[in-house]
């Protein structure tokens, strides 16, 4: 992902004047990181928070595609973001067209309240190398079903119980990303999939909220940079 998103940025005419990885952080500290409009960090749950608070250390705000660790620190990034002038653009998912498809995906349920002889139910499949589970992205989506359906009192994996959502995920082979729901009911199914065929439409996406980012403040998400 570094290196697509360098990719992008540089055919976009931007300077990429620091990169940062396990084996030079100390340039976390440098002049050269100093100088950069946005960082992009894009790591590992486990090291993610860390990143964003160096880089709030050092005055530059950051785009962070990490996921699994936002939910442990929201109160914390919430603090920073709105008392003490930090700027923080999040989100489980860059691609332009999940954005989309989140879009569609909070209509549809809004619509589906209506309706409630459909259960709903949603699939994700990621590459063997991903850490988190259920993904980020299929999080952030269940959220806004559970939000929009009186009938769905939150979700969980795999669980039985017809008041949560359940959300199946599955690892296989080099998948970049594949999230379907389904509503079905004794009449018929209703399906909506997005299907990411690589990673560059999430680096491309990347891309663009740093440059959103590079003039706004805040706590920011795809929303603000895409508000349908």
């Amino acid at each position: 992902m570094g290196r697509m998103i360098e990719g992008i940025a540089l055919s976009r005419g931007h300077e990429v004047v620091c990169r940062i990885d396990v084996d030079n952080q100390q340039d976390f500290d440098s002049d050269a990181f100093r100088t950069a409009d946005v960082a992009i960090e894009f790591t590992a749950p486990t090291v993610a928070w860390g990143n964003v608070q160096r880089c709030f250390a050092a005055g530059v705000p950051v785009v962070s595609g990490s996921t699994g660790w936002i939910k442990d620190h929201q109160e914390e990034v919430r603090k920073a973001c709105t008392e003490e002038g930090k700027t923080l653009f999040w989100s489980s998912n860059f691609s332009i067209g999940v954005a989309i498809f989140s879009a569609v995906n909070r209509y549809l349920a809004t619509l589906m309240n209506q309706f409630p002889q459909y259960d709903v139910e949603m699939e994700e499949t990621h590459h063997v190398h991903k850490l988190d589970h259920p993904s980020g992205t299929a999080i952030t989506l269940a959220e806004e079903i559970v939000t929009r359906l009186d009938r769905k009192e939150g979700w969980a994996e795999e669980t039985t119980d017809p008041k949560l959502l359940r959300v199946d995920d599955i690892r296989r082979g080099e998948v970049p990303g594949i999230h379907t729901i389904r509503y079905d009911s004794e009449a018929d199914l209703i399906t909506i999939t997005h299907d990411a065929h690589n990673r560059k439409g999430f680096a491309l996406g990347a891309v663009m909220a740093a440059e959103y980012t590079a003039s706004h403040k805040g706590w920011l998400t795809m929303q603000d940079l895409f508000p349908f």
